[in-house]
């Protein structure tokens, strides 16, 4: 374990969930809506994806990333529909929503769709294979040691960004009344959509 590159990770982790995105609307209003627990499970699974994305880079398996980025058209098509569906079924959502689905289906769902989301973001695997090299780390150094103190670093400071997040949206949820949640319900829809669009607008740049 290399003290160092698992500070550098979480940094990197950090850097990368922090930015408002399609993953940070969506935690947001499922915390508002559905509270803490639901929410985190959101964060967590982009957490994981982006330790996923980190430990592919950090450990320099070439052959994965190659296939990621040669079906990055694909994964953006996957993703762009997946958060126009998002964006819709959220902004038609009434607030507290009941639900036949056990807790724990709705934790691992909550989990699973952040997870997929963010791995159908195929650039996110170049951003981290060029910090990587930056800093010379990756399993063409021969040193595993430190690619994992990286790509657990990654994963520790994604982490870290959704805790905050939740413990601090979870403060203010009890505030939002019912008619205050369906605004959010329809901003939130409306941001997440358009980031699908934003998606498919990106094979025209």
């Amino acid at each position: 374990m290399n003290p160092e590159l698992l500070v550098q990770g979480i940094l990197i982790g950090l850097a990368i969930a922090a930015p408002v995105g399609p993953i940070n609307v969506l935690c947001i209003r499922r915390i508002l809506a559905d509270g803490r627990a639901i929410g985190f499970a959101s964060g967590l699974g982009a957490a994981v994806a982006d330790g996923t994305y980190g430990a592919i880079a950090a450990f320099g398996l070439t052959a994965v990333s190659g296939l990621l980025v040669n079906c990055q058209v694909w994964l953006r098509i996957v993703g762009g529909v997946f958060l126009l569906y998002l964006g819709v079924r959220t902004f038609l959502a009434k607030p507290a929503e009941p639900s036949n689905a056990s807790r724990t289906t709705r934790l691992l769902g909550a989990f699973a769709s952040t997870y997929l989301l963010t791995l159908t973001n195929p650039l996110t695997i170049l951003f981290f294979a060029a910090i990587f090299a930056g800093l010379g780390v990756g399993a063409g150094d021969g040193s595993y040691g430190s690619a994992a103190s990286l790509a657990g670093g990654v994963l520790l400071g994604s982490m870290l960004w959704w805790v905050g997040l939740t413990v601090v949206v979870g403060a203010v949820r009890e505030r939002f009344t019912p008619t205050a949640r369906v605004w959010v319900n329809r901003a939130s829809g409306c941001l997440i959509g358009g980031f699908g669009i934003a998606a498919f607008g990106s094979f025209f740049v």
